[in-house]
């Protein structure tokens, strides 16, 4: 090489981050998080709205996953001052995604009809406005990021911050804080990263005073809201549920409300009436009796769901009975029934009798893992509204029932309307027999509900009992063969098996249940 020949030039290294980076990768996390998490509250309030928890939440993932992907590309026409624009992108998503369940409750209440359209409207808004902000970041961290590190770095850190919020969302926000607070918690989050926006790009911001004014009206009004978060769902609620709310409360499960009107006491979970004091003694009574009476005298009983205690009062009345063994998923049902006084009066403090035990977990799982049997099942579990409650009326699971079942053993399913839900309500009896159970099909009418169904499962065939317990208010032995006579209207047709692979009694309950709320 000559002394005139230039040297090579040296191999580019990049600099080390810069606090400026550092900063703008800690956004990334707080994007991430806050994204995922309106995308999780409208799949919650559509299942909790809409039913079908399955269908909703994929609608819902795959709207704002073509949102975002439609904001990435429009990413492209953002050429000059990439600070002000993704300031200004955080404001909008913030505003707009924090008020997203505050909005859509409201709208549920006050314009039912309008709620599918606004849920899918703010969740394209939103996912369009997040999907722009991580091409703006990386063109922003471009200027002094290699390429490979940048998408390293701007990906990992978008997947961790999804991942802390998918954790949190169920089991810490959910439960604590609720759906509308949770929302404009991270609306709040999301204007603190435009207001960090803000003194990182001092420099660059041509209208620095109105950005940062524009910030905080924003935080104000999510802190308004915030404020009032109970205002806003005791609004959205009494409008909702008409009567006087009482209690109410999130959990991992589902959402909880109890109402006093002129009806006594009413329980909603996820916005479904599950009993009215009016009348729940006539559907409990149904629930509980032609089973247990027709055995003779059952020692060991189960109840599966039925967390509100009813159900277990009923069984009490039986003096053979040596023990209730309840499974209920959610601990929070159970602990408000044994505990609110209020609440424990309506079951008789039965769930505080000794001979209660009470387990709180998956019945499917307990099922499946536990060992001895019963003399008598009672299966009170909510309406197929969603595949993870049709898995409960499925073949498998009345397999796994048939094995806990005594071999002189009974047990009985409260299932849908025979009137209302004909073909679905005829598909969980043909279900149960799949797996070589007898039934015995059988109605009541229960004035908040209508005429409503159960089937009674067993090994051998069952028999009218000669005797009921004493202080009945519904039933009676003369009138008892009644439950049993279908008119034409109900009478038997043709169903399909209810199986995990096809779950064809959820969408038969969709379909045959939404021509009645259409009407």
């Amino acid at each position: 090489m000559s002394a005139t020949e230039p040297a090579p030039a040296a191999p580019h290294r990049s600099p080390g981050p810069r606090p400026i980076d550092i900063a703008l990768l800690i956004s990334v996390f707080v994007v991430a998080a806050c994204g995922l998490l309106y995308e999780l509250a409208a799949g919650a309030l559509a299942s909790y709205v809409l039913g079908d928890s399955v269908l909703q939440f994929s609608t819902i993932i795959g709207t704002y996953l073509f949102a975002m992907g439609l904001g990435s590309w429009l990413s492209r026409y953002f050429e000059r001052q990439l600070p002000a624009h993704f300031l200004r992108i955080e404001l909008l998503v913030a505003l707009i995604g924090g008020a997203l369940p505050a909005t859509l409750f409201l709208a549920n209440a006050y314009a039912p009809g309008a709620f599918r359209f606004l849920l899918y409207g703010m969740v394209l808004v939103v996912g369009t406005l997040v999907g722009l902000e991580i091409p703006l970041v990386m063109r922003i961290l471009k200027r002094n990021v290699v390429l490979k590190d940048l998408v390293s770095q701007v990906l990992t850190f978008d997947y961790l911050g999804a991942l802390a919020v998918s954790l949190a969302f169920p089991l810490l926000l959910v439960p604590h804080l609720g759906l509308i607070r949770t929302g404009l918690l991270f609306g709040l989050m999301n204007a603190a990263v435009a207001l960090w926006a803000v003194w990182l790009f001092r420099h660059e911001l041509r209208r620095l005073k109105a950005h940062l004014f524009a910030c905080l009206m924003v935080v104000g009004l999510l802190l308004a809201g915030l404020a009032g978060a109970e205002q806003i769902t005791s609004l959205a609620e009494d409008k909702f549920y008409q009567d006087r709310i009482i209690f109410t409360t999130a959990t991992p499960y589902q959402r909880i409300v109890v109402t006093q009107g002129r009806y006594g006491h009413r329980l909603y979970l996820n916005g479904n009436l599950q009993f009215s004091e009016s009348d729940e003694y006539r559907y409990h009574e149904a629930l509980v009796h032609p089973a247990m009476a027709a055995h003779g005298a059952p020692k060991r009983v189960a109840v599966l769901g039925g967390g509100d205690g009813m159900a277990v009062r009923e069984i009490l009345k039986y003096p053979s009975v040596e023990s209730v063994t309840l499974v209920e998923l959610d601990p929070a049902m159970t602990r408000i029934f044994s505990e609110n006084p209020t609440l424990a009066r309506l079951n008789g403090n039965a769930l505080q009798d000794p001979k209660v035990t009470i387990v709180n977990t998956d019945a499917f799982g307990w099922l499946q893992e536990g060992t001895g049997t019963f003399d008598v099942i009672v299966v009170d579990f909510p309406d197929p509204t969603n595949f993870s409650i049709g898995k409960l009326y499925t073949n498998s699971f009345y397999a796994l029932l048939d094995k806990r079942l005594a071999a002189s053993g009974y047990a009985v399913v409260q299932t849908t309307s025979p009137l209302m839900a004909r073909q679905s309500y005829w598909t969980v009896v043909q279900t149960i027999e799949s797996v070589g159970l007898q039934t015995a099909p059988y109605h009541a009418h229960v004035p908040s509900f209508g005429e409503w169904g159960y089937v009674i499962a067993s090994r051998r065939p069952w028999r009218l009992p000669d005797h009921l317990p004493g202080g009945l208010r519904f039933l009676s032995t003369p009138s008892l063969p009644l439950l049993f006579d279908f008119p034409l209207d109900m009478a038997r047709v043709p169903g399909d098996v209810n199986r995990l692979s096809n779950q064809a009694l959820v969408h038969s309950y969709e379909r045959e249940w939404g021509k009645v709320v259409a009407h």
